[in-house]
């Protein structure tokens, strides 16, 4: 039996990849109300809430393409391909490092109550004087008094696990906007080529953005 389905044309191709580049810089920008008590989450729940719908609505688009688009097909459709299941697998990732560090902060607190780690002990009282005369001013040493106290916590303690979901957030951040911005220049690839047939030869140019960039990872793990 024959497959008589019609390829994707480019347009569609580089659709498909546009609104995937779309959706995940929306991790970014999507808000999550935080109470006074989990102040110091704030910078990370916006991503965490949205980020497994993303992930599911970008996997079902991907299950989606792959019964249009008969496989193999054209070397844009492969190309296509290529660069959507990494961003999928890269946003994965990502999500998962940022479920890991938002877990680490709540052990810390004691959600749920668990004995403190002993490697995150708090400094002493000097020790935090000294810290926040150096790194604050008097207003911001106000601000996070009163922070602190709304979540039950220490200064020193808020800080602390302020800058761990700061740091968090900032990964997720470079994460999302470099797939982000990787499919979109794959998109416009795949939409400025000539004909229907992206060239997909041996060389590292020939490859999609986000491979070229997951590859480099690896390299630069070993």
């Amino acid at each position: 039996m024959t497959d008589d389905r019609t390829p994707l044309a480019r347009t569609e191709l580089a659709g498909l990849l546009t609104d995937a580049a779309q959706s995940v810089s929306g991790v970014l920008t999507t808000e999550y109300p935080t109470s006074a008590g989990r102040s110091y989450l704030h910078p990370v729940l916006g991503a965490l809430s949205v980020g497994p719908r993303v992930v599911c609505e970008l996997n079902d688009r991907l299950e989606e393409f792959v019964i249009k688009e008969p496989l193999p097909s054209t070397p844009a459709g492969l190309f296509t391909l290529a660069s959507y299941a990494s961003a999928l697998g890269w946003l994965t990732e990502s999500l998962a490092e940022l479920t890991a560090s938002v877990d680490q902060i709540c052990t810390r607190v004691g959600i749920p109550a668990e004995p403190p780690d002993p490697a995150f002990a708090a400094p002493s009282s000097a020790e935090q004087k000294d810290e926040f005369d150096f790194a604050f001013s008097a207003l911001e040493l106000a601000a996070i008094r009163r922070a602190a106290e709304a979540a039950g916590l220490s200064p020193g303690d808020y800080v602390e696990v302020l800058s761990r979901s700061l740091l968090a957030a900032s990964r997720i951040t470079d994460a999302c906007m470099e797939i982000s911005s990787s499919l979109l220049e794959d998109a416009a690839y795949v939409l400025g080529e000539g004909t229907d047939h992206v060239w997909i030869g041996e060389g590292p140019d020939s490859l999609p953005t986000l491979v070229r960039s997951l590859l480099a990872r690896m390299e630069a793990a070993v």
